[in-house]
């Protein structure tokens, strides 16, 4: 079968789509047949620049930065077009060659002119104006770079809205992203993740517990409403570090801060870690905080620190509750107080937060079984190609009668 997938941004790009791409792809481009046959024939399309990475490594094609005939060329001769996210160009020349088109949702662009579900620019969870008729709303709430952008935002939204009723299938990585975007021909994957060693099967760093915030440093990811829950737990005179792995524009801000805050002899910025780096940074937490505001379609952090066995406390976002379960702590999203009040819960009780560690690393190997994403993907596109086959076979049959 010839897979088509499209991802706007790919490697070297470094970000959550990147990343589960990447081990869709690899993981599909790996599957056999029972003669040892590669089950697909993968290309991957990208308009991110290689820069040092090296294509020839993967076990599929890339071809970056295409020009609309040439995507074009590509999509019709494949059998079916994944798109990772509602990207236009694909979208509407897999429909306009009829491809089954499969479009995977890492955002809101089918319900949310800027994609994130949010207010802008205060960063608010937005609740649902779009979905919800209130169109002035939305073209307020986009309208910082200007009323032109806004209303191009918006019609996009339609515009994309469109393509993915018309898709053959609408992928979501959580049941609660599907139940917003409301489209039809739903199925919900969760994101599947490599192991790692649980943090337990390392020598865990003594002296003050250590609470872990591990992601990009922007608005929406809650560092702030941390640093109010941190102010808290330091007025109770709770002995505490705090460790903030990840960088961004905020960065500079955070650090100001946390000095202004007294909290700057408890607080390491780390910066942005991976691989063994990371992991050894995070064998001494205790704890995991993942205090998002928004945006959250899945909750890659929350999985991740789950597997590590760590205990973690998230805000209630429907997807990082979905995730997360009952294997660990939410709290109101935005609330300081109902934050420290949780974490405060795991450093009164090693007993509960070992419980919750030891939980969170079996629901995630369950929840994010890499093996049963890839599967999973892989199981729609033989059902659509299959689907295909037999309209096409009951058409003949109809000519022929």
């Amino acid at each position: 079968m010839k897979l088509l997938v499209y991802s706007h941004f790919f490697a070297p790009s470094v970000g959550g789509v990147e990343t589960i791409v990447l081990s869709l792809a690899r993981g599909l481009a790996e599957l056999r047949d029972s003669n040892g046959a590669p089950q697909f024939e993968l290309t991957l399309v990208t308009q991110t620049t290689a820069g040092n990475w090296d294509d020839k490594a993967l076990p599929f094609r890339v071809i970056r930065q295409p020009k609309v005939v040439s995507l074009a060329r590509l999509i019709r001769e494949s059998d079916v077009v994944h798109v990772a996210g509602p990207a236009l160009a694909p979208l509407t020349l897999g429909l306009l060659f009829g491809k089954p088109t499969v479009v995977e949702h890492h955002g809101f662009h089918a319900i949310c002119p800027n994609g994130q579900l949010l207010l802008e620019p205060s960063g608010e969870p937005c609740p649902g104006h779009f979905m919800a008729g209130r169109q002035t709303e939305c073209l307020r709430c986009n309208s910082v770079e200007g009323w032109a952008a806004s209303y191009r935002l918006w019609l996009l939204t339609y515009v994309r809205r469109f393509l993915c009723q018309h898709a053959a299938a609408n992928i979501t990585p959580t049941k609660w992203l599907g139940g917003l975007l409301q489209l039809p021909r739903g199925a919900a994957i969760p994101h599947g993740l490599n192991d790692v060693a649980p943090l337990s099967s390392v020598e865990m760093v003594s002296g003050a517990p250590v609470i872990a915030f591990v992601g990009r440093l922007v608005t929406t990811k809650g560092v702030r409403i941390l640093f109010q829950a941190a102010g808290i737990l330091g007025l109770k005179h709770r002995p505490f570090d705090m460790l903030i792995v990840g960088d961004g524009p905020e960065r500079q801000s955070l650090e100001e801060l946390a000095r202004k805050s007294g909290l700057g002899s408890r607080v390491r910025f780390a910066g942005r870690l991976g691989g063994e780096q990371l992991e050894v940074e995070l064998a001494g937490a205790t704890v995991a905080v993942v205090p998002s505001l928004g945006g959250e379609v899945f909750g890659l952090v929350v999985a991740e620190n789950m597997l590590r066995g760590l205990p973690v406390v998230a805000s209630d976002l429907g997807a990082l509750a979905e995730v997360l379960g009952d294997a660990g702590l939410t709290f109101r999203t935005g609330d300081a107080a109902e934050l420290a009040a949780a974490i405060e819960s795991l450093l009164d009780n090693p007993s509960l937060a070992a419980r919750l560690g030891q939980a969170g690393r079996q629901r995630a190997s369950e929840f994010c079984n890499r093996e049963r994403m890839i599967e999973s993907h892989a199981a729609v596109y033989r059902n659509l190609v299959s689907a295909e086959r037999d309209e096409c076979s009951h058409a003949r049959a109809v000519v022929v009668e």
